[in-house]
């Protein structure tokens, strides 16, 4: 896992995030909490992210997956395998 360090949000530039190098655009929970409200339809994809609110705070990964499923309507194989990854491997650091 590479290594993380603090930064502040870009958006509100009070809140310090946990991110690693590969962060482009570091946002906080709080400024993306209204994007991640919208209608998920697909009964499949609405499963999947019927995950704990804890989940998208700790992880922007998760976080840019939702938002884009919900700005763009569809994800691809690669994206949704890669968002279930990444949430076993919070389970298992949880367990």
């Amino acid at each position: 896992m590479p290594p993380k360090f603090k930064q502040l949000c870009v958006l509100c530039k009070k809140n310090f995030i946990l991110i690693t190098w590969k962060e482009r655009f570091p946002a906080c929970y709080d400024c993306q909490k209204s994007q991640l409200g919208g209608k998920i339809k697909d009964p499949k994809l609405k499963r999947l992210f019927n995950i704990p609110e804890e989940y998208y705070k700790g992880n922007i990964f998760l976080r840019n997956i939702k938002i884009n499923y919900l700005r763009f309507g569809s994800l691809t194989e690669k994206q949704i395998e890669a968002f279930k990854k990444t949430v076993e491997q919070i389970k298992e650091e949880k367990a």
